[in-house]
């Protein structure tokens, strides 16, 4: 009889205003759920300890808004930072997955989510894609549907500029538990198998 794995996931993200915060929470309690040990790093405030977490976890979820259509600054700053664990290769072979919020229902993005593969890709990590057909696109669908922005890449949200975190729309927070499911599901299975 096999023992269970669990595996550890760190949601390493920043929040301007806190509507990415209540994604990063999402995924975390979708990870729970799913029965990974979880760990949100906020990137604006890492600590020593945290940047060891992230060492030892089995997949990081890389969280940002999307600014100027890309990745915030203090998310960038955290990219460039990482650059000590490129040089050891702390990273490689773990998983990864992102999420973003803007306030168009584009607004690029996409861009941001692109950006997080190719930081994963440079540390040599796996990416985890959402898995989700997209939603709300029928005359049958609705917003409330998961995906209802449509992106494959990871976990977008839109959020209206004069609305607070408590305006995140519940389909996006759905959509975020989703990805948090699905990274601690495949984390379990890519521990598994390098176990066997």
């Amino acid at each position: 009889m096999t023992t269970p794995v669990t595996p550890v996931v760190a949601i390493a993200y920043h929040s301007g205003y806190g509507h990415t915060a209540v994604l990063a929470e999402a995924v975390r309690d979708g990870a729970a759920a799913a029965g990974a040990t979880v760990h949100l790093v906020n990137v604006e405030a890492i600590t020593d300890e945290q940047w060891e977490l992230l060492d030892s976890s089995d997949a990081i979820v890389f969280g940002s808004p999307t600014y100027m259509g890309t990745a915030s600054a203090a998310f960038h700053a955290f990219a460039e930072a990482s650059s000590k664990r490129w040089f050891s290769a702390a990273w490689k072979n773990k998983l990864a997955a992102g999420f973003t919020n803007s306030a168009s229902k584009s607004g690029d993005k996409l861009h941001t989510l692109q950006f997080f593969t190719v930081l994963a890709a440079q540390h040599g990590m796996h990416w985890v894609s959402l898995g989700l057909h997209p939603g709300w696109n029928a005359s049958t669908a609705s917003e409330n549907d998961l995906n209802r922005l449509g992106i494959f890449l990871g976990a977008g949200a839109q959020t209206n500029n004069d609305e607070g975190p408590d305006g995140v729309h519940k389909a996006d927070i759905a959509t975020a538990e989703h990805l948090g499911r699905r990274i601690a599901d495949t984390a379990r299975i890519f521990a598994v198998g390098a176990a066997a």
